[in-house]
């Protein structure tokens, strides 16, 4: 089995209020993007990695994160297109010919976990498509345009997807080829996957296992870090 890491770190960060994209923040000493390579670098199962990322961040992305951690399993870095889905998209693309399974990973989760990583690889031999994901904590509610509530799933029903997410090369491309040619946007990589009636397995994730879009973010994972 060869497996593919795509990892989209093209994203605009405007919510961290930072002067530079929010994946080369530091995290403890150590960029966002850095640390969550490091998780993919690290695993055995792991045959490649692309990052996408901005036209204008390549180079930077080359020489201050790849080469400066001596990520030797990072084989291409690529541009990312105007949304996240485009940009997935041009990283599958570049997934190399005789890899079996893509993992979509985003670049600003760095807290994942070994065994994680593990268990997504393992149950997508046996499901082809997989994703991580959390119970709902809180009561959710469906409300109207102008925010009256107009209903409350259950909770029981309710998991909150993250990355990674894993599937057999074959039907993720065919997911986002179908999801382009009928210009749908999803809202992630598992949400075209179901367009084609193929079911996704979800397996427990972490609640620390969070993309880091605030500042206050950035400090929740600097103290998960400093307790493991």
């Amino acid at each position: 089995m060869k497996l593919s890491v795509v990892i989209p770190a093209a994203g605009q960060g405007r919510r961290m209020g930072a002067d530079k994209n929010k994946q080369f923040l530091l995290l403890n000493g150590k960029p966002i993007l850095a640390h969550t390579i490091s998780k993919f670098q690290n695993c055995s199962y792991i045959n490649e990695i692309i990052i996408v990322a901005k036209n204008q961040e390549i180079s930077y992305c080359q020489k201050e994160i790849v080469d400066k951690y001596d990520f030797d399993k990072v084989k291409k870095l690529i541009i990312g297109g105007k949304t996240r889905q485009k940009s997935v998209y041009n990283g599958i693309k570049e997934v190399s010919a005789d890899s079996n399974f893509v993992l979509i990973h985003d670049g600003a989760r760095p807290l994942l976990t070994n065994q994680i990583i593990e268990n997504i690889i393992t149950e997508v031999v046996n499901y082809q498509a997989v994703a991580v994901g959390v119970a709902v904590k809180d009561t959710i509610k469906i409300v109207n345009q102008d925010k009256y509530i107009m209903d409350t799933p259950k909770r029981d029903n309710l998991i909150a997807i993250q990355t990674p997410q894993c599937f057999s090369k074959t039907i993720i491309l065919d997911a986002y080829q179908k999801a382009f040619k009928e210009n749908f946007i999803g809202t992630d990589s598992s949400s075209l996957v179901e367009r084609l009636g193929q079911r996704v397995k979800v397996i427990e994730g972490s609640y620390e296992n969070l993309k880091i879009t605030t500042p206050e973010d950035l400090q929740f994972a600097e103290r998960i870090l400093f307790r493991r």
